[in-house]
């Protein structure tokens, strides 16, 4: 009888095994399913809304939720003639480039010498470098009002290319400071002894190899500087220098008058950018995010 126990023990253990990992499986695939419903909710009702007609979206006797039996491109043809759009998707193009580019500019290089050239203060200051992102854009677009008012560069979004990197600078900087202290030490002293000087080490050692990292904090530098809000409707009055954001509200909400129709239009193209870049680049984003978690 023990020697049967015994024989059977492991295969029941085996068998409760395979029952709980299938389990577990099930419940992932449920929760995702759940979660992908949740979240693909309100682009398929922008979709929805923006191949509609005014008149079918003022119906109400129809539901809103179904799609129209005739599609119309009224909305995407109307928003590109008869309004401004054309013009803020340039501005937010021009205004994402530049503040992309400064991003990398001066967080690369403070992240180098934050993570990797060692000297006193510089963790304190890696710190502060980082808690200044917590502060946020509400409280900071006061002070910094007067600021862009004092250099004339209200009512243009030459204004919005100083203020940006307020947002993005300190989280790019915090993320390659993880990614480049992640990276082995053996790297800086070989180049040391090879005579090469730290500005030839960041080029052609750590940028290279930190390239994860450095499109990570691309990625979140361009998904800021797109989507910003609260700076544009503050520093902003002009429609010629509107971006995308503000500017699709200002033009088509007019007091209680909701243009749904153009506003889910500009919506959609709005979100495609980033959404192609996040499908292209997602791999490297989550390897940048998460490289500093494993270090040591």
């Amino acid at each position: 009888m023990t020697a049967v126990a015994a024989d059977t023990a492991p295969v029941i253990r085996g068998g409760s095994l395979r029952r709980s990992r299938r389990w577990a499986l099930i419940t992932s695939y449920v929760c995702l399913a759940l979660f992908a419903i949740f979240f693909l909710t309100p682009p398929y009702y922008q979709l929805v809304t923006a191949t509609k007609s005014s008149e079918e979206i003022s119906n109400q006797n129809t539901d809103p939720w179904l799609p129209s039996f005739a599609p119309t491109s009224e909305n995407i043809v109307n928003l590109w003639t008869k309004t401004d759009f054309p013009i803020y998707l340039r501005n937010t193009s021009i205004v994402t480039a530049c503040v992309v580019a400064l991003t990398m500019i001066i967080s690369v290089p403070a992240a180098f010498a934050l993570g990797r050239m060692r000297f006193w203060g510089s963790g304190i200051l890696a710190t502060g470098v980082f808690l200044t992102y917590l502060v946020p854009d509400s409280l900071l677009f006061l002070p910094l009002f007067k600021v862009v008012g004092s250099l004339g560069l209200l009512n243009s979004y030459w204004g919005l290319m100083l203020v940006y990197p307020t947002l993005t600078v300190p989280f790019c900087t915090w993320i390659m400071i993880g990614y480049f202290q992640s990276i082995p030490k053996e790297l800086d002293e070989a180049a040391l002894i090879d005579g090469a000087s730290h500005l030839q080490m960041l080029f052609k050692i750590f940028i290279p190899v930190a390239l994860p990292g450095l499109i990570a904090a691309t990625i979140f530098a361009f998904t800021v500087s797109w989507a910003e809000f609260v700076y544009p409707m503050a520093f902003i009055f002009n429609s010629s220098q509107q971006v995308l954001t503000a500017g699709t509200i200002t033009t088509l909400v007019k007091a209680d008058v909701y243009q749904w129709g153009m506003i889910m239009t500009a919506a959609l193209i709005a979100a495609a950018p980033p959404l192609i870049l996040y499908a292209f680049l997602m791999d490297y984003y989550i390897a940048g995010l998460t490289a500093g978690a494993t270090k040591g």
